[in-house]
């Protein structure tokens, strides 16, 4: 089971992370990182997969590959950012990582527009002139 295997190495990261902090603070951020990484690579594979079945869906169903694939790099968008906004926070750098999130938020919106303006102009062109 995956979880087990996230939970056992969160576990041992946070066992060895806490005789880190108090000893050498600069390579409990590098460890932290570094264990971040490491249990968003166990996970990938599943993202992989549940990516693979959601595209298989949209296929069938005849929706759009552009709408599909916008929202799948939002969402990415959004998980990278709020890691980094984490890591960030982690190294104790509250400001640094407001920014990072502030850049997800921008880029999302840039990368949704596409999208909005789409609905606007099927709401317009159902809409009574």
């Amino acid at each position: 089971m995956l979880i087990a295997q996230v939970i056992g190495v969160a576990l041992l990261g946070c066992a060895l992370l806490s005789l880190l902090r108090s000893a050498r603070s600069d390579v409990a951020v590098a460890v932290s990182v570094s264990l971040g990484v490491v249990l968003l690579a166990l996970v990938m594979s599943r993202l992989a997969d549940f990516i693979t079945a959601i595209l298989g869906m949209a296929s069938t169903a005849g929706v759009n590959r552009l709408y599909l694939d916008t929202v799948l790099r939002v969402v990415g968008v959004a998980y990278l950012a709020a890691f980094g906004a984490q890591v960030c926070r982690d190294a104790g750098e509250g400001a640094l990582a407001v920014k990072v999130e502030l850049a997800g938020k921008v880029l999302i919106l840039g990368m949704a527009a596409p999208l909005m303006f789409a609905l606007l102009d099927t709401v317009l062109q159902v809409l009574p002139q």
